[in-house]
């Protein structure tokens, strides 16, 4: 169900069909920040939507994000390892329709296209970071809990200089190995990003969803009530720091 002030939003990107889902603070007081908010490796389902009606809570113009697009929403690896190889092999794609949804955004008239920001969770922590390297034009990113494998590695034409970054992970996590942020933090050092990394103890892929879980893979994906209610104040301090500057 639709939350007061939040409506699926259509757009597109060559001939690919997105339904997003907007969030919008309330009440309406002239332009406001905004955040691309782009889904796990799920789709833009219940959790993405309360997470998108959480920042519009907080004061933002939330824009969940449908990179799949048809509002396609995974159920399991075999539905999702596919979707993931194609736009990681079809970077031009991947990042087109992120930077699709940055414009919808932009133009909305609650928006202040100066102050914008993406939020990704998992295949969308990477999503951020890549956007960041390829893309740039925006006042800064958040990854949590992303996957660092699917991030580019040559950042020496990345239009980041002056953004911010802030990654939170598990130190845990088989997705985001220690070797792979060091090499991250150095790249990001190189392109004159701004960049902060939370490592949480103990803790491994999608620590912030509750159904964790499902996938059946414990040794990879586990809850952590305490480090999705730490990573949350943490991004709600950067926000607001990065849109206040």
């Amino acid at each position: 169900m639709l939350q007061d002030f939040a409506s699926r939003i259509e757009y597109s990107y060559d001939s690919a069909h997105m339904m997003g889902y907007l969030a919008l603070p309330k009440p309406k007081t002239g332009a406001r920040p905004g955040v691309v908010l782009v889904h796990d490796a799920f789709g833009v389902g219940e959790y993405v939507k309360q997470k998108a009606d959480a920042l519009a809570e907080l004061g933002y113009v939330a824009l969940a994000a449908d990179v799949w697009g048809d509002g396609v929403q995974p159920r399991d690896d075999a539905e999702i390892r596919p979707l993931i190889g194609r736009f990681a092999s079809d970077r031009k794609t991947w990042m087109g329709r992120l930077q699709a949804a940055h414009k919808v955004l932009s133009a909305q008239p609650d928006v202040d296209p100066a102050r914008v920001a993406f939020v990704g969770y998992c295949f969308g922590g990477a999503s951020v970071l890549e956007y960041l390297r390829t893309v740039g034009g925006v006042t800064g990113v958040i990854s949590f809990h992303g996957g660092l494998d699917l991030v580019g590695n040559d950042w020496a034409a990345a239009q980041s200089t002056g953004s911010k970054a802030l990654i939170l992970t598990g130190a845990a996590d088989p997705l985001a190995r220690p070797s792979s942020l060091l090499e991250l933090q150095d790249n990001l050092t190189r392109a004159g990003v701004n960049w902060e990394v939370n490592i949480y103890g103990n803790t491994k892929h999608g620590f912030t969803r509750p159904d964790s879980g499902r996938a059946s893979k414990p040794e990879m994906f586990a809850y952590s009530n305490q480090n999705d209610r730490r990573s949350w104040t943490a991004m709600c301090r950067f926000l607001e720091e990065i849109f206040s500057a």
